[in-house]
C-alpha cells in the first residue's frame, strides 16, 4: 500500500474519486496501475511525501483501488473501508508503503431517515446555488451526489473548518455521527456564504450610492463652476473659499486646518449658529500672503537718498539704517539684528519706518502697543472664546498684504504686565529669528513664517522694557533736534505740508524765518517737532481764516505778529540768572521731551540740625542728597561744624513736576559747597554726574539732550562724567562749539575749578 497525502479534501469509504495527472505527477508516488490497492492518509502538516513518518500523519486514512487509467494518464480511484495506520515501510525505489488494519464501520442510521435527510440537504444546496452566476455548473455537480460520503468528499474543499474537524469526519465509526458533522458543516457554509453575498451586496449598494453621490457632487460642482465664471459677483461662500484656500500658497499645516473648517462650515450651513465665526475664520487666513516674496535687489543710493529726503539730520540713525539693509543686500535676505529706536516723542522714530518701506520698495504697517496688557493682543484669542480674534501681529500682515512688509511696533516701552499675562513675553517669538519662522497665533492655530518680516521697534525710554526683550534688540538712540535742525525740518517739511493739508498756496502766505524761529525758542520745548508741527498748523489755521474771509493781501507770519496767529507765550524755559548767589548751582537733567536745566537752591536758618528737602524730589534724588551732605561734611569740617544749630533746606523749583534720578549728584555737592564756604557759583556753570561716597563722579545718561538744555539756557561751561566722553559723538558740532565741556573724574576736580 501507497500513502498519499491528501491537502485539499478528505477521502471517505464507497466514494468514487479522480485524480488529475499533473496532480499526481507532482506527489511523485511511482507507476499507477489498475487494480492497485491504495491508502490514503491526511498529513498533520505541509510537508514532502518522501520524509513522512507516523508522526507526521493521522493514523486513520481509507482504502482505495484504483479502477482505471484514461489515455490522458487521469486515474479513477474507487475507495473501499475506513483503515488505521500502523506503520510505514521505505522501500528501495523511493516508494512508502504502509501498515494498515481494517476499522469497520457502524451503520446506526435507519436508511430511509438517511436518505430523506441526504435528499434534503442536496435541494437545499440545490436552492442556495440558484442565487449564483455559477449555479447552472453546481446544479449538474450535486446532482452526482449518491451519497453523504460523497458530499462530504466534494465540499469539504470549500468548508471554512479546519482539517481536525475534516479528520473527525474520517475518524467516526458511526454513520449517523458523521452525518451530523457534514450536515453541520454544510449548514454552516450555505449560512455564511448567505451573510457574505449579503454584505456583499450591501457594500456594493453603499458603494453605488457613494459613487453616485460624488458623481452628483462632480457635476454641482462643475455648474457651478461655470455659473460662477458666468456671475462672479454671485459666487458662494463655499466655492470662494475653496478657491481662496487653493490659490493662497499655504503651508500643509494650513491648509488643513482651512480645509477642515471649510468642511464644517459647509455642514453648519448659513443658518448654522457657527457660520459667522467659521467664515471670519476663513475669510482671515485667506487674506494673509502665505507665498514668500521674491527678494528685489536693494538700491542703498535710493535709500540714502530716500533717508535724506524724509527726515533732517539723523546722521548717526540713518548710517545704521543703510548697514542694516547692507547687510540684507548681501544675504539676499532678511537678516540682521531688530533695530529699536529710543528717544523722546517727536524725533521721527515712528516716521522713519516708512522711510525705510518706501527704500525697499516694501509695505509699511504700524502696530501701537501701547496700554496693552493682555497676551492674546500679540498671539490671539483660541476660537473657543465667543468673539476671539486674531493677535494684533497677524492683523497687521493681513492689513499689510505682504509676507515681507516693514512692521513698526511703536511704543514697546508701554506694555502692561497683569493677570491678562505678559505681552512682552509673547513678543519674544515674534522677533526671535530662530522661532519667528513658525510663530502660531492662538487665533489661526497653524504655523506662519515671520522671518521675512522687517521689525523696528520703538520707545520713548529702555527702563521699563524686560532686559530679555531687550536682548533681542540693538538700540539705536535718536538724539533731540538742536534748534537749527528745527529750522531745517520746519523749513523743508513742517510748513509745506501744513499749507497742503490746510488748502494754503506759497503765494497766498509766507512764514518768515525769524518768526520760525521766534515758534522753536518761545512756544516748544521738547526734544522732537511735535509740538512745532502744532504750533505751525495753528498759524496756518489762523490763515486760512483769513483767507476765507476775502483777505486778499498776502500774509506775512513775522516775529512781531506771531502772538496774533499763535497766542500769548505758551512755554517758558529756565535760563540762567545774571546774578550769582552762594548755595544756588545749575544743574541739566533729562525729561521724556528733552533736556532742561534746574537749578539747587540750599539754604541754612537757625534751628536743630534738622535737613528738609522739596522740590517733589524721587527716593534716588533723596539719596543723591544724603550723599552729599555725607561728602561736604568730610570735606569742610570746620565749615559745618555748628550745622547741628542750623536747619538745612535743599530745594529744587518747579515743585509740581516729580524729579528723580542721580545725575543731580555733583550739582548738590557744589550747591552745599557754595553754601558753607560762601563762594558764589558762576550761573553760566552747569553740570551733570552721579556722585559716589568715595567722592567719584558716575556716568549719566541723556546726555545730548541736557547740553542743548544748557545753550538754549545760555550756559557757557557744562561739567560731565569723564566717562560720558564718548558720548560726545551723538552731540551735534553746533552745541560743542558753543559750550566748554570739561570731563571730571573726582568732585574734587569740579569743586577746584569752579571755585
Amino acid at each position: 500500500m501507497l500513502t498519499i497525502p491528501i491537502y485539499d479534501t478528505i477521502l471517505l469509504p464507497e466514494v468514487t474519486f479522480y485524480f488529475k495527472k499533473e496532480v499526481i505527477d507532482g506527489w511523485d508516488i511511482g507507476d499507477f496501475k489498475a487494480g492497485k490497492i491504495l491508502a490514503f492518509a491526511m498529513l498533520k502538516e505541509d510537508i514532502d511525501i518522501s520524509d513522512v513518518t507516523m508522526e507526521d500523519i493521522y493514523p486513520v486514512g481509507v482504502s482505495a483501488k484504483v479502477e482505471s487509467i484514461d489515455p490522458d494518464g487521469n486515474v479513477k480511484v474507487r475507495t473501499i473501508e475506513r483503515v488505521r495506520i500502523s506503520g510505514l515501510i521505505r522501500e528501495k525505489d523511493g516508494t512508502t508503503d504502509s501498515e494498515v488494519e481494517s476499522l469497520p464501520e457502524f451503520h446506526d442510521m435507519d436508511e430511509d431517515e438517511k436518505k430523506d435527510r441526504f435528499e434534503r440537504l442536496r435541494s437545499k444546496f440545490l436552492k442556495f446555488v440558484q442565487n449564483y452566476q455559477w449555479g447552472l455548473w453546481a446544479r449538474g455537480f450535486i446532482l452526482q451526489w449518491k451519497n453523504i460520503n460523497e458530499l462530504a468528499c466534494s465540499m469539504t474543499g470549500y468548508f471554512s473548518i479546519t482539517w481536525e474537524e475534516k479528520y473527525a469526519m474520517v475518524e467516526t465509526n458511526s454513520e449517523a455521527e458523521r452525518f451530523e458533522l457534514v450536515e453541520h458543516a454544510c449548514y454552516a457554509f450555505m449560512e455564511l456564504a448567505d451573510v457574505a453575498e449579503n454584505a456583499e451586496l450591501e457594500q456594493q449598494a453603499r458603494n453605488e450610492s457613494i459613487y453616485r453621490e460624488d458623481a452628483i457632487k462632480k457635476q454641482i460642482e462643475i455648474l457651478q463652476r461655470e455659473l460662477d465664471e458666468m456671475h462672479p459677483e454671485n459666487i458662494s461662500d463655499v466655492r470662494r473659499f475653496e478657491m481662496a484656500i487653493t490659490e493662497s500658497g499655504m503651508n500643509e499645516t494650513a491648509e488643513k486646518e482651512a480645509r477642515k473648517v471649510l468642511n464644517r462650515m459647509k455642514q453648519e450651513g448659513q443658518d448654522g449658529h457657527e457660520y459667522g465665526m467659521l467664515y471670519d475664520y476663513l475669510d482671515f487666513v485667506t487674506s494673509l500672503s502665505w507665498k514668500n516674496e521674491e527678494f528685489v535687489p536693494i538700491d542703498l543710493q535710493k535709500a540714502e537718498d530716500v533717508l535724506d529726503k524724509d527726515h533732517y539730520g539723523l546722521k548717526k540713525v540713518k548710517t545704521r539704517i543703510i548697514q542694516q539693509l547692507a547687510v540684507m543686500a548681501l544675504n539676499k535676505k532678511q537678516s540682521g539684528s531688530i533695530l529699536l529706536f529710543v528717544g523722546a516723542p517727536g524725533t521721527g522714530k515712528t516716521s522713519i519706518g516708512q522711510s525705510i518701506a518706501d527704500a525697499l520698495g516694501r509695505k509699511y504697517v504700524r502696530i501701537s502697543l501701547g496700554g496693552v496688557r493682555d497676551e492674546a493682543e500679540i498671539r490671539g484669542h483660541r476660537r473657543t472664546y465667543i468673539g476671539a480674534m486674531p493677535g494684533r501681529i497677524m492683523e497687521g500682515m493681513k492689513r499689510s498684504g505682504a509676507s515681507n512688509p516693514v512692521m513698526v511696533l511703536d511704543e514697546v516701552d508701554k506694555l502692561v504686565r497683569d493677570y491678562g499675562g505678559d505681552p512682552s513675553s509673547a513678543l519674544l517669538e515674534v522677533l526671535d529669528p530662530e522661532q519667528n519662522s513658525t510663530f502660531t497665533d492662538h487665533y489661526m492655530n497653524v504655523p506662519y513664517d515671520l522671518s521675512n518680516v522687517l521689525f523696528v521697534c520703538t520707545a520713548n525710554s529702555t527702563d521699563t522694557i524686560p532686559e530679555p526683550l531687550l536682548n533681542r534688540m540693538e538700540i539705536i538712540e535718536f538724539p533731540g533736534y538742536t534748534a537749527t535742525e528745527k529750522f531745517q525740518i520746519a523749513k523743508k517739511h513742517l510748513i509745506p505740508k501744513a499749507m497742503k493739508a490746510t488748502g494754503i498756496k506759497r503765494k497766498n502766505m509766507t512764514v518768515t524765518d525769524a518768526a520760525v524761529r521766534k515758534i522753536i525758542s518761545d512756544y516748544t520745548m521738547e526734544s522732537g517737532v511735535r509740538g512745532l508741527k502744532k504750533q505751525i498748523e495753528t498759524v496756518m489755521r489762523y490763515g486760512a481764516v483769513q483767507l476765507v474771509k476775502g483777505n486778499d493781501e498776502k500774509i506775512s507770519v513775522k516775529p512781531d505778529n506771531l502772538r496774533e496767529y499763535i497766542g500769548h507765550r505758551g512755554i517758558s524755559h529756565d535760563i540762567i540768572d545774571k546774578k550769582s548767589v552762594p548755595g544756588v548751582v545749575t544743574g541739566l537733567a533729562w525729561t521724556m521731551a528733552g533736556g532742561e536745566i534746574l537749578f539747587i537752591e540750599t539754604k541754612t536758618v537757625h534751628g536743630s540740625g534738622k535737613v528738609t528737602i522739596t522740590g517733589q524730589l524721587g527716593d534716588v534724588m533723596k539719596e543723591s542728597v544724603e550723599i552729599a551732605i555725607s561728602l561736604v561734611k568730610d570735606m569742610y569740617p570746620v565749615e559745618t561744624r555748628n550745622l547741628s544749630k542750623y536747619d538745612l533746606h535743599i530745594h529744587v523749583p518747579e515743585g509740581a513736576v516729580p524729579k528723580d534720578g542721580p545725575s543731580a549728584g555733583i550739582t548738590i555737592v557744589t550747591a552745599l559747597t557754595s553754601l558753607f564756604t560762601g563762594k558764589a557759583v558762576n550761573p553760566k556753570i552747569a553740570m551733570t554726574g552721579e556722585i559716589s561716597l568715595r567722592g567719584n563722579v558716575m556716568p549719566i545718561g541723556g546726555l545730548p539732550e541736557k547740553l542743548m538744555a544748557a545753550v538754549r539756557a545760555g550756559v557757557k561751561t557744562v561739567f560731565i562724567p569723564e566717562k560720558n566722553v564718548e558720548d560726545l559723538e551723538d552731540v551735534a558740532e553746533e552745541v560743542k562749539k558753543d559750550l566748554n565741556i570739561i570731563p571730571v573724574k573726582k568732585i574734587t576736580d569740579v569743586i577746584e575749578q569752579v571755585f
